[in-house]
């Protein structure tokens, strides 16, 4: 056998997997068609961020990633949702959720997406028994009882016991599998960009809803001597279309109005990245011999940071398979295990995170009132606000 595992994708969740599995002792090839962009400036860096919460952070302790991370990353000790529906653009009831409240710890901790992917590489360089290759992809799938053939862009093969697809929302491997995904499209975009802002953020992640989507920033780590956050701010397809070729002080008035000034000032300082908004999921998470993770198997709108915390839990289940019973490594058992183990969640939460965002797209004043009246009632009962973080933490209902 070439190698224990072959991870197809090289995005955040493909190199969690590959550092993930070589901890626990696998030989690894993972291979993404594409070299990954490690530099904040350069063309076609991914400008979103990412909030790992507190069991996330877990798991990159015990891989060994998060050593490498934390220098890095900026702590997200409360999470504050204002509703801005009212006739202007202003923050008309403001509601703080705090980390102290269930725990010593903060909810999260937030990452630029570029530098993730450039301390995640450098770490695969620095394992014995990962073999990365970038600028070639997987192609083609042949599977038997016994073991997974994988056909290469550069024309070569490849064998494993077990196929990892972490190869994003259209997968090359599921299709190959033949899998199938539901879908569910908004008519909505989102840019991902970062600013830096007259005030300091003081480790509070703050979602705005008005209508189109949450305007939302996520603490990062002064840029330059200056308070900075990353934004993601989901509009109506068109809308955002427009606001991401508007100019520079055009589009920066734009994104103050809708900020509601929380911050003060907002200065962009990146580039603007735009992103189509769906939720999908696979309508099974193995096949013989492979297993599918992170955008593969679930794609969910940017709210509550549940995305890639989501795409870890599918790893540590899939890790913990496989360590329990490394002879039966991309087994049929070991498979059918980790489908039973993930698709209830992973359904809750795409059904919970899509009523969110249907929630947050509200246009019409009424239905604003009831939002913002809903918001007020959910923080009002303190049980039931407990129970809500404890569950976007990743407890299950």
């Amino acid at each position: 056998m070439d190698h224990d595992i072959i991870v197809s994708g090289g995005g955040i969740a493909g190199l969690t997997a590959s550092a993930a599995f070589a901890s626990a002792g696998f030989d690894v090839l993972c291979v993404d068609p594409a070299p990954p962009i490690t530099a904040r400036d350069a063309k076609g860096a991914d400008q979103r961020s990412t909030a790992f919460l507190q069991p996330a952070r877990q798991f990159l302790i015990d891989i060994g990633l998060w050593d490498r991370l934390a220098p890095f990353a900026a702590p997200l000790q409360i999470m504050r949702i204002i509703d801005a529906g009212g006739p202007e653009a202003e923050a008309r009831m403001s509601k703080e959720f705090d980390a102290s409240d269930i725990s010593e710890l903060p909810f999260g901790w937030n990452l630029p997406n570029w530098l993730l992917r450039r301390e995640m590489s450098a770490h695969l360089e620095d394992l014995p028994n990962v073999t990365y290759r970038t600028g070639v992809g997987a192609n083609t799938l042949f599977t038997r009882t016994t073991e997974a053939r994988v056909g290469l862009s550069d024309g070569t093969r490849a064998r494993a016991h077990l196929i990892i697809a972490a190869d994003g929302r259209g997968s090359p491997m599921r299709e190959a599998a033949g899998i199938n995904v539901k879908t569910t499209r908004y008519g909505q975009k989102a840019l991902a960009f970062s600013v830096t802002h007259e005030l300091p953020h003081e480790n509070v992640s703050t979602e705005i809803h008005r209508t189109g989507g949450p305007f939302t920033l996520v603490p990062l780590p002064d840029f330059e001597g200056k308070p900075s956050s990353a934004i993601v701010w989901m509009e109506e397809g068109p809308k955002a279309k427009a606001l991401a070729e508007m100019s520079v002080p055009t589009f920066e008035e734009a994104m103050n109005t809708r900020s509601c000034d929380v911050l003060g000032h907002l200065t962009l300082n990146s580039a603007r990245a735009v992103w189509p908004i769906i939720s999908q999921h696979a309508e099974q998470l193995s096949g013989e011999r492979i297993a599918l993770v992170a955008e593969a198997a679930h794609v969910i709108p940017p709210i509550g940071a549940q995305g890639l915390n989501m795409s870890l839990n599918d790893l540590r289940a899939l890790l913990d398979l496989a360590v329990a019973r490394p002879e039966g490594l991309g087994d049929a058992t070991m498979l059918d295990a980790y489908h039973k183990a993930r698709i209830g969640d992973i359904r809750m939460r795409v059904a919970g995170v899509t009523m969110l965002n249907r929630t947050s797209m509200l246009s019409a004043p009424p239905l604003r009132d009831a939002r913002a009246a809903g918001l007020n009632a959910l923080y009002s009962f303190a049980p039931l606000r407990k129970s809500i973080m404890q569950m976007g933490l990743g407890a299950k209902g």
